[in-house]
């Protein structure tokens, strides 16, 4: 066990954040905290880092443990360069290597006991070198960068110039490079896309550390975690399997205590009921019987009443107007700015009713091309059709759109004046504002709750095409459901772009991957577009393997692919393989380098008598690791 925490209690004056906190987790474990929003899941990281004191409980962390924290939007300064921040990790390393080199100049004007001397400083030097990779601290720090999404012209860049995203994935950069045995991370999919997400999960699942997260990516989650730790109504509670388990055990729980909540409530009412009608017999047998139950019954341990979040309204939202059955058409849509080539020979259309997600990675375009649709950007070539009584309704992630001096209804009815009160009641208990939560003002609204406002005034519109921009960015994941539950239930056409994976899994029926040199679509949600991508790659690896000499003979796997495109994917995934062949090869001579580098360690402390021999196996050596250096170089330009 590398930390744990029993009874934890936390509380600003009168107001309580924490109680009742408890959990441990051990080495290797990587552990989610969930929570709404406001339930504590930042104030426990602070607590477990004494960047704040708590009140009442404990908490233990291993003596010999280092911890890492990354905030969310986690600040940074200084005039450094994003390679230079990187290398600062590596600062004692740099050293011992800098000491090594001085050592082999100095060993070549030594002989007799003062060579040996110092070929024993060497040797437990070069052993430090070796047991902390110190020939490998550049290529991880590359290979971080990479992972993280900052392209290599950028590396050079002062973090002064950066925003505030790009300092948040620096910070994780390094703090992920400086491998502390406990990981305490605050929403990092944060500014990340979703190749560099699946990066990220690749890099937790095999870190040696603990790892704590604190994540509303769902997807993310399951990937990672095998146990949840749920702060709900001010207690935690523990869940020993991914989001998915932890999601249907929370659901089996509260009805499991619901059910016993009543059944108890029934036997008390029964038993009150009895001892009520001993009472009026008002015999002295009957009257002790009665006080007897009495005494019994005030020993029974009461259930407290489940505590749970509203329920979801399910209600069917069509929209007033209905579109046509051709809702949006492209056809080889371009832009540029300046030289630089955004994207090219992108068309595609969307049908009404159809849920489609535009994914891909960050700069890609996904923006410039919902502005194109928006006709706020104009393209440098194609077309952009819409069909017969289309009618958009733009969702803006910031909320921009809100009049912060107005309560939820007013917001809505002011907007709608035409609409009666209970047509705004229906569409607002739809995302959960039921009862006098309509009243709330909208400056006292959390970012997923002004979502679901947001949201509410689009569909109580004209409007038959949602577009929504990053829908789920900021909503805790009560506030993603509510939103899965009303698109699903929506029986107008959506348009969106999303990096949440679990969103577009439950919401999406087609997907639109956005690449430079066109789109790639697929007739599914997410788990079927890695399904087809994965099938796509192993086919193909497989007819390679088969016929080294085939080229066009396949067909392709989905019918929405053009001819061209199906070629250039073909010539990109034989060229994928090709690569994976070269680094594997690189990687199984890097092993046996390593290798002979440390036998010519153990050559030399025992040859420290003969200068010739120790000279000639340092020589060697020598040779050895600029070779490992090459090997390296060739193996960071290869990924």
């Amino acid at each position: 066990m590398i930390l744990a925490c029993k009874q934890l209690h936390k509380a600003y004056g009168i107001d309580v954040i924490l109680e009742k906190i408890t959990f441990h987790l051990e080495d290797r474990e990587k552990t989610a905290i969930v929570g709404v929003n406001g339930a504590g899941k930042t104030t426990l990281f602070k607590v477990l880092t004494k960047e704040i004191s708590h009140d009442g409980g404990e908490f233990y962390i291993r003596k010999d443990a280092t911890m890492g924290y990354m905030a969310q939007n986690q600040e940074m300064s200084g005039d450094s360069t994003i390679f230079d921040t990187m290398l600062a990790v590596f600062a004692h390393i740099m050293e011992v290597e800098k000491t090594l080199r001085s050592l082999e100049m100095e060993m070549g004007d030594l002989t007799g006991q003062a060579l040996a001397d110092k070929m024993e400083e060497y040797a437990r030097l070069q052993h430090e070198f070796d047991q902390k990779d110190g020939y490998s601290y550049q290529s991880r720090i590359r290979g971080v960068l990479k992972g993280l999404g900052f392209p290599e012209s950028d590396w050079n860049k002062p973090i002064t110039q950066l925003s505030g995203g790009q300092k948040t994935r620096v910070f994780l950069g390094r703090l992920l490079l400086s491998k502390p045995d406990i990981l305490l991370l605050d929403e990092p999919t944060n500014h990340l896309d979703i190749a560099s997400i699946e990066w990220l999960e690749d890099f937790l699942r095999s870190y040696d550390g603990a790892v704590l997260i604190i994540s509303h990516d769902r997807y993310f989650l399951d990937r990672i975690v095998t146990k949840v730790v749920e702060i709900e109504h001010k207690k935690s509670n523990v869940y020993n399997g991914n989001y998915s388990f932890y999601a249907v055990q929370k659901d089996l729980n509260q009805e499991i205590q619901q059910k016993a909540y009543d059944n108890q409530q029934r036997d008390l009412k029964r038993q009150e009921d009895v001892i009520k009608t001993l009472k009026s017999f008002n015999r002295e047998k009957s009257i002790k019987r009665a006080e007897s139950r009495e005494k019994a019954l005030a020993k029974v341990d009461r259930l407290d009443r489940p505590e749970s979040l509203p329920n979801h309204m399910r209600l069917t939202l069509t929209p007033q107007v209905i579109s046509g059955n051709d809702v949006i058409h492209t056809e080889d849509l371009s832009k540029s700015y300046g030289g630089n080539k955004i994207f090219q020979n992108v068309g595609f259309d969307v049908k009404r009713g159809e849920k489609a997600a535009i994914i891909g990675p960050n700069g890609v375009g996904k923006s410039t091309l919902f502005k194109m649709l928006l006709k706020e950007v104009a393209s440098d070539s194609g077309i952009v059709r819409f069909g017969t009584n289309v009618h958009v309704g733009y969702y803006d992630q910031e909320q921009q759109k809100l009049d912060e001096t107005k309560n939820i209804i007013d917001e809505i009815s002011d907007t709608y004046p035409n609409l009666t009160t209970g047509q705004i009641r229906n569409v607002l208990a739809a995302f959960v504002f039921t009862g006098d939560d309509v009243f709330k003002p909208i400056t006292a609204l959390s970012g997923g709750e002004k979502g679901r406002v947001a949201l509410a005034k689009i569909m109580l519109s004209k409007a038959n095409l949602l577009m929504l921009d990053e829908p789920t960015n900021h909503l805790d994941m009560f506030s993603k459901e509510v939103l899965e539950d009303a698109l699903s239930c929506y029986e107008g056409t959506v348009v969106y772009i999303s990096h949440d994976r679990y969103f577009i899994n439950k919401t999406a029926e087609k997907i639109i991957e956005l690449t430079p040199d066109g789109v790639v679509q697929y007739s599914g949600n997410y788990d079927y577009y890695m399904e087809k991508k994965t099938e796509r790659l192993r086919e193909e690896a497989e007819r390679a393997k088969a016929n080294p000499t085939a080229t066009a003979a396949a067909i392709p796997v989905n019918a929405s692919e053009t001819k061209t495109d199906w070629l250039k994917q073909k010539e990109q995934q034989a060229a994928e393989r090709r690569l994976a062949n070269k680094i594997a090869k690189l990687e199984e001579e890097i092993e046996k380098t390593e290798a002979a580098i440390a036998k010519a360690d153990e050559d030399m402390a025992e040859a420290s008598s003969s200068y010739t021999k120790a000279q000639e196996i340092f020589e060697h050596k020598t040779k050895l690791e600029a070779h490992l250096e090459e090997l390296f170089s060739q193996w960071e330009e290869l990924q």
